[in-house]
């Protein structure tokens, strides 16, 4: 019995020393790495910010030729994706979360460290298959509110790309859902014995940040699977001849949207205060 403890344990250690990225489950490790992913990420939106604005210098076609015109939607449509969920929430939410809250609070790790960890590798996993629409046949240049009927619609644009987009955003949704549910948990019951009455601005800004993630990534993301039954299934949740409702979603989208801005708003502003 003896035997086989110590030889789990030594298993473990070698695994951990082989291939220590993926057992990790320190809160300053994971930060960091949210923060690396982050700015990986940020180099890509910041690449197709800079294509739009040559193509926006000067009247005519620049850089994106009329053969290829498509493509300006699609670098649109994933500037816009890529700058909110794979660099804003990752690094400024996920990044600065992870190493300062514990620390903050007088905690030594948070409540769930393997779920922390599941969470993050859940980001780059999100985000490739965000990106993985661009090397689809046409791309998808459904803007990043991907409003219906243009992203319902099987004769304008390729649903396969579109596809890949719900698909990583559905993966990012579950993993900011699990780091709000990690914050909210180690802030209830990981802190000092001082109490809530000590923290900090910032650990207020995550804590309402959290709850605001919790309740309106859910709603995101069952206007995008609504998205995938008009489109796989024959459903007409947006369709307006069949007595469905275009505007619908953006009620949906815009339920995540507005909190959204305010998420960006409290992480902004109460980072620049660590």
């Amino acid at each position: 019995m003896i035997s086989n403890r110590i030889l789990k344990s030594n298993t473990f250690s070698c695994l951990k020393q082989s291939s220590g990225v993926v057992v990790y489950c320190n809160h300053k490790e994971l930060g960091c790495l949210y923060l690396i992913t982050g700015v990986i990420f940020s180099i890509l939106g910041t690449i197709m910010s800079l294509f739009i604005r040559f193509e926006l210098y000067s009247s005519g076609s620049r850089i994106i030729c009329t053969e290829t015109i498509a493509t300006y939607n699609v670098i649109i449509t994933i500037h816009g994706l890529a700058m909110i969920f794979m660099f804003l929430m990752p690094a400024l939410y996920g990044g600065y979360g992870n190493f300062f809250v514990p620390i903050y609070i007088g905690g030594s790790e948070v409540v769930f460290p393997r779920t922390n960890a599941i969470s993050y590798f859940l980001v780059p996993l999100g985000s490739v298959l965000l990106t993985q629409s661009i090397c689809s046949e046409f791309g998808s240049g459904l803007g990043w509110t991907m409003y219906p009927p243009l992203s319902t619609s099987l004769m304008v644009l390729n649903p396969e790309a579109t596809d890949w987009i719900i698909g990583g955003l559905a993966v990012l949704g579950i993993s900011s859902i699990l780091s709000s549910i990690n914050f909210l948990g180690t802030c209830v019951f990981m802190g000092s014995n001082a109490g809530a009455k000590n923290y900090i601005l910032y650990i207020w800004a995550i804590i309402f940040t959290a709850l605001m993630l919790v309740f309106t990534l859910p709603i995101l993301t069952g206007g995008l699977v609504m998205i995938l039954l008009d489109l796989h299934v024959n459903t007409e949740f947006y369709d307006s001849m069949y007595s469905g409702d275009s505007v619908l979603y953006q009620h949906l989208f815009w339920f995540f949207g507005h909190p959204e801005f305010w998420i960006a708003d409290h992480l902004y502003r109460d980072d620049s205060y660590l």
